[in-house]
C-alpha cells in the first residue's frame, strides 16, 4: 500500500487527474468512500460542457473550463462516452436581461469562447422552435456540449485502472498523518518518484493516511474529496477553508419529448448560480433544474427534493419552452455542489487547486462547483504540472493505452450490427431493461469491466438500465439476479448503492 501519488475522491474530478497521471511512470491509487466511483456531485448535475463566457476573466475557473471544453469531443471518441456538441442559448426576458447578455458577452469574448453572438426575438424560432413566448434575446454559444457526467466519470477512472491506477472502494479516509522530517521526505521526492517507491525504505513517504481500515502511504496527496475537502485539508494540517453544501433539485422527463429542445437553454444567472435551464441530455432525456438551496446542520448530506422546489423549478422551465408535459415527467432528483469559502467566510470565487504552502506534497483541488464537469480534463492537466514542479517524475510512459473500448450501445445500434451482436453472444438477445433496450449482455460487460459495477445503481449508471419510463421497475429484479451470479453474491448480499442498502431481506 505504497504509492507515488494517493487521490482522495472518485468524482469527475479524481477520475480524470488519475488517468493523466497513469500517462507517467508514477505509482498512483483513488480512495474514495462509496461503493463505486461517481457517487457524489458527479452523478446529479446537469451534464453541461459550459462555453466559458461565466467564468470571471482571469480565473482559474476560466482558462480550465476553455481548455476543458476543447479537450471533450476528442476524449469522448476515445473513451467511448456520449459526448454532443448542441450548443446554448443564455435566455433574456426584459432589459435588465438583455443587459447582463450583453456583460456575459463582453466576458465571454475576453475569455476566449469562440464564436458568441446575442441573437433577438425574430432569429430564436428558426434554431429553437419550443421557446419560450416571453423571450426577447439569447446569447448564443456554439462550443457548448452536453455529456454524461457519471459515464464519463467511469470512463476517466476506467481508462486510468487499465493503465495500472488501484482504485479502493469503501475506504473513508478518517486520519492523515504527515511525516515532518523534510530531509528524508523531501530528498526523496526530488529524485523521481518511479525510482523511489521501488528503493526508498517507509521513512520515505510524506504521508500515511487511514482509510476505510487500511494505512496507505504516498509521497503525494491528492484532495479531490468534494462536500468534504474542507475536512480532508484540515485532516493534513493545510490550507483552511470551509465548504458549503449548496443542493440543486431537477426534473428529469422522458425521451417522449426528445428532439422538443436542440440547445441547453439556460435563463440570465444569479448570485446563487447560472439559474434554472433546460437541456436535453445525450440519452434523449429532457433535463429541468436546478434550484439552489443552501444547506447545513440537520440537512447536510441531504440529496431530497421538496414539493416546493419542483414546482419552482417547473414553473422557471416554462418560462423557456412553451411545453413541459408533467405527463412525461418520471423522476426529480437533486445533487450537492460544493461552494467554497475562506475562514471569515468570504467567497473564494475561483477552484482551489494548489500546493499547499505549507505541507508540501499536499495538492487541494477543492471548491470545484461549476463549471467542474467542463473544467475536469484541464484541471488534470494543471495537477500534473503542479506534482512535476514539486518533483514527481512525469515522465511519459511509452506503453500508456489511449484508447478504452466501453460496452456495445446494443439500442442505438443498426439492424445488422444487432444481429452481428447477437451471432457472438447470446445475451444480446436477452433485453433485460426494456424502457431502454438494454440487454444481458451490455449489464454482464458492466459488471465484468476493469472498474466494474458491485450493486444496482452502478450497473444503471453504466448501461441506463433503469433508467427508463418505469424507473427499474420491472428491470430491477433481474439485475440484481445478474449480479448475484456474476459477482457470486447471495441475492440478500446484493445492494443498491452498497453499505447497508440491501434489496432483500430473505430469499425465501
Amino acid at each position: 500500500m505504497n504509492y507515488d501519488v494517493l487521490i482522495i475522491g472518485g468524482g469527475i474530478t479524481g477520475a480524470c487527474i488519475a488517468r493523466e497521471l497513469s500517462k507517467t511512470k508514477a505509482k498512483i491509487c483513488i480512495v474514495d468512500k462509496e461503493n463505486d466511483i461517481s457517487c457524489g456531485s458527479s452523478k446529479a448535475n446537469s451534464g453541461i460542457i459550459h462555453a466559458g463566457y461565466d467564468p470571471i476573466p482571469g480565473t482559474l475557473m476560466a482558462k480550465l473550463n476553455i481548455r476543458g471544453t476543447e479537450l471533450y469531443p476528442k476524449l469522448a471518441q476515445k473513451l467511448h462516452f456520449e459526448y454532443k456538441n448542441v450548443g446554448s442559448l443564455v435566455l433574456a426576458f426584459d432589459e435588465k436581461g438583455l443587459g447582463i447578455l450583453q456583460e456575459l458577452l463582453d466576458r465571454g469574448q475576453k475569455n476566449g469562447v469562440p464564436d458568441l453572438r446575442i441573437l433577438y426575438k425574430s432569429e430564436l424560432p428558426q434554431i429553437e422552435p419550443n421557446i419560450g413566448s416571453k423571450v426577447i434575446a439569447a446569447l448564443y454559444a456554439p462550443s457548448a456540449g452536453i455529456a454524461s457526467p457519471y459515464q464519463a466519470t467511469w470512463a476517466f477512472a476506467e481508462s486510468a485502472v487499465i493503465n495500472g491506477v488501484d482504485f479502493i472502494r469503501n475506504a473513508k479516509v478518517h486520519k492523515i498523518v504527515v511525516n515532518d522530517d523534510e530531509q528524508s521526505a523531501g530528498a526523496e521526492l526530488n529524485t523521481g518518484a518511479a525510482n523511489a517507491s521501488a528503493n526508498c525504505g517507509a521513512d520515505a513517504y510524506k504521508f500515511t493516511v487511514f482509510a476505510g481500515g487500511q494505512e496507505i502511504k504516498a509521497r503525494f496527496v491528492i484532495n479531490c474529496a468534494g462536500t468534504a475537502a474542507d475536512q480532508i485539508s484540515r485532516m493534513a494540517g493545510a490550507r483552511d477553508f470551509t465548504i458549503k453544501q449548496r443542493r440543486g433539485e431537477y426534473m428529469l422527463f422522458d425521451n417522449s419529448l426528445n428532439g422538443s429542445v436542440a440547445h441547453v437553454l439556460f435563463q440570465t444567472p444569479t448570485e446563487l448560480g447560472k439559474g434554472t435551464l433546460v437541456t436535453p441530455t445525450v440519452d434523449g432525456n429532457i433535463l429541468v433544474g436546478p434550484s439552489a438551496n443552501d444547506q447545513d446542520g440537520d440537512f447536510l448530506d441531504y440529496t431530497g427534493t421538496t414539493a416546493l422546489a419542483q414546482n419552482s423549478v417547473y414553473e422557471k422551465g416554462l418560462l423557456s419552452v412553451k411545453e413541459l408535459p408533467r405527463g412525461a415527467l418520471i423522476n426529480s432528483f437533486s445533487g450537492i455542489r460544493a461552494i467554497a469559502y475562506e475562514p471569515d467566510g468570504t467567497p473564494v470565487n475561483d477552484f482551489i487547486i494548489e500546493e499547499d504552502k505549507n505541507i508540501r506534497g499536499f495538492v487541494n483541488v477543492a471548491g470545484i462547483c461549476s463549471p467542474g464537469l467542463s473544467a475536469a480534463p484541464a484541471i488534470a492537466e494543471y495537477v500534473t504540472d503542479i506534482l512535476a514542479k514539486a518533483g514527481l517524475d512525469c515522465t511519459k510512459r511509452p506503453d500508456f493505452i489511449e484508447e478504452r473500448q466501453g460496452i456495445p450501445n446494443f439500442s442505438l445500434s443498426d439492424l445488422q450490427t444487432k444481429e452481428k451482436l447477437i451471432k457472438e453472444n447470446a445475451l444480446f438477445g436477452q433485453v433485460i431493461c426494456r424502457c431502454e433496450t438494454i440487454t444481458e449482455a451490455e449489464i454482464v460487460a458492466a459488471i465484468k469491466s476493469p472498474l466494474g459495477a458491485r450493486d444496482t445503481d452502478g450497473v444503471k449508471r453504466r448501461t441506463r438500465a433503469g433508467m427508463g419510463r418505469c424507473q427499474g421497475g420491472f428491470c430491477l429484479p433481474r439485475v440484481a439476479e445478474i449480479l448475484s451470479r456474476e459477482l457470486e453474491l447471495p441475492m440478500t448480499n446484493v445492494t443498491k448503492n452498497g453499505g447497508s442498502s440491501y434489496l432483500l431481506t430473505s430469499q425465501k
